[in-house]
């Protein structure tokens, strides 16, 4: 019997889905680190927002932070062209939260 999750169809299906979500969270200013970090129902709200149905695997979440890493080193080699600019940076906030400044 086929092994479905390890055939080319869904190897070619998870890259598609790593690129959307990739772009996604690249647009608002996520690494592949804090995405990495983040719970899972987190990174499932996240896929959602992405019009993407959320990644039933981990593995897909690692190649998006593996996407994450490779267009964060483009975007610093090519810093003025306009596909290194992060449209949506305002909204890391609404996905990743500032460390906590304690008082002093």
């Amino acid at each position: 019997m086929a092994d479905y999750a390890h055939s080319d169809h869904a190897s070619r299906s998870r890259e598609e889905k790593a690129r959307r979500l990739a772009a996604y969270a690249w647009a608002r200013g996520i690494t592949g680190d804090e995405l990495l970090e983040m719970p899972a129902a987190q990174r499932r709200k996240l896929a959602r927002a992405a019009d993407t149905n959320p990644p039933s695997t981990e593995e897909t979440w690692q190649v998006v932070a593996g996407l994450l890493a490779e267009k964060d080193a483009w975007a610093a080699r090519n810093p003025t062209h306009p596909a290194a600019r992060r449209e949506s940076a305002d909204e890391k906030i609404l996905w990743v939260k500032p460390p906590v400044k304690p008082w002093e």
